[in-house]
């Protein structure tokens, strides 16, 4: 295992198991989406990287933070509706309800699609 992933890893592995396993799904499915992803801890959260910042999971008392941009916010907002924003970057996923798979993979596939666009 590389130095940046026993990082996300270590990370991970702070939290109580119902949360790991959030915590980790959401880590699988952003690899699923974006093989070419790197992971790193910065801001002390995973965060992970394609032709630059991609987005953010950090885990919290009551939720996982997913963070993205505003963008990704904007066009994901009938569909987030459920969800408690901040309209900037931040969308939280309680720990109580089970993670909208398809919407974090479309979300995830729309900001690497955005991302490889700005770098051309």
């Amino acid at each position: 295992m590389k130095k940046n992933e026993q990082n996300v890893h270590t990370y991970i592995q702070s939290f109580p198991a119902h949360v790991q396993v959030k915590l980790q799904k959401l880590r699988e499915i952003i690899k699923q989406c974006d093989p070419d992803v790197e992971e790193k801890i910065a801001w002390g959260v995973p965060t992970f990287y394609d032709h630059g910042y991609l987005l953010q999971i950090a885990a919290y008392q009551t939720y996982i933070g997913f963070y993205t941009n505003p963008e990704a916010l904007q066009h994901f907002e009938k569909r987030l509706a459920p969800y408690k924003t901040n309209h900037k970057n931040t969308t939280r996923l309680p720990l109580d309800v089970d993670i909208d798979e398809t919407l974090i993979k479309d979300m995830v596939t729309y900001c690497v699609q955005m991302n490889r666009k700005k770098s051309k």
